[in-house]
């Protein structure tokens, strides 16, 4: 078995981890440009080195609260399919590799929710990573709202 490599990312106290094969770069938090009539989950576009990317905040769309800007606040910038998007976190922390028996499969608690976008859960020291699948965390109503903005 194969360990997974995971960008580890913090949104509400909580660990995300997302594999290391989707994320192109992270990068500073910047001005972000609202769009107009854009759904609440999507805080608006950047513009990265001449390529404008929306911008979604999953704590609005995971916990229903805007993330608050701090000197930690991050963009990961994503491929989700083809589309560049970028994603508000709390703070990046670490790259990890992670055992593949050190991840449960996702409890049917959590599939309840139709958290069909988590793929797992690690079991790190003392606490647990959410692991996440973009592609379907998002709605494909939700991507086809992001295409629009992106």
């Amino acid at each position: 078995m194969a360990d997974k490599q995971v960008v580890v990312f913090g949104l509400s106290n909580e660990k995300y981890g997302l594999e290391i094969t989707v994320v192109q770069e992270i990068v500073r938090y910047q001005d972000i440009t609202r769009v107009p009539e854009a759904p609440l989950f999507i805080k608006g576009v950047v513009n990265l080195r001449g390529q404008v990317i929306p911008v979604v905040d999953l704590k609005r769309r995971f916990y229903q609260v805007d993330s608050e800007v701090t000197e930690e606040t991050r963009i990961v910038v994503v491929k989700v399919g083809d589309k560049t998007i970028g994603i508000i976190a709390d703070e990046v922390s670490e790259v990890l590799r992670i055992p593949e028996e050190a991840i449960e499969p996702t409890p049917t608690l959590l599939n309840s929710f139709n958290q069909s976008g988590i793929i797992g859960v690690g079991k790190l020291e003392g606490s647990l990573l959410i692991l996440l699948d973009l592609e379907n965390t998002l709605s494909s109503k939700e991507l086809k709202e992001i295409e629009k903005v992106g």
